[in-house]
């Protein structure tokens, strides 16, 4: 089972991008392996976040020293799925609930599969990641 807690170091790291960006964050997580930040930010708040041409992402990559990515939070789990996959035709969401956590398939264009996947697995490794923690999610597949 997953641990859905905010730690301090992802506070301090909310806490400053909602003061540069003025956008209103729901949740950082950090990438351990990667050690790049995720920023869910409240629907209709993803253009302030990034700002104008990326602006606030390239100044908050400097001073946080790290990699960020943002998406929009949404607490349906099939929304967020489609706003970790930007650019991606997303053709259905599938939501198994399977013991103590969820399993989810989801179903792309076939053109949009290799761009879902990422190089070596990496989108899919960052949808899993913040489902794993937002909504438990243990397994996720692109089909």
């Amino acid at each position: 089972m997953s641990e859905d807690r905010i730690t301090v170091e992802e506070l301090k790291y909310m806490s400053i991008f909602s003061e540069v960006t003025g956008a209103t964050v729901y949740r950082c997580l950090i990438d351990g392996e990667s050690r790049k930040l995720y920023f869910l930010v409240k629907r209709g708040d993803l253009g302030r976040a990034v700002g104008r041409n990326g602006r606030n992402i390239k100044v908050l990559s400097e001073l946080f020293k790290r990699q960020i990515e943002v998406f929009e939070y949404s607490d349906d789990i099939a929304e967020m799925v489609k706003n970790l996959f930007p650019g991606v035709e997303i053709l259905k969401v599938d939501v198994i609930e399977r013991g103590e956590g969820k399993i989810v398939n989801v179903t792309v264009k076939e053109e949009d599969k290799g761009k879902a996947i990422g190089r070596d697995g990496r989108n899919v490794k960052r949808a899993r990641m913040i489902l794993g923690k937002l909504f438990n999610v243990s397994k996720l597949t692109i089909k």
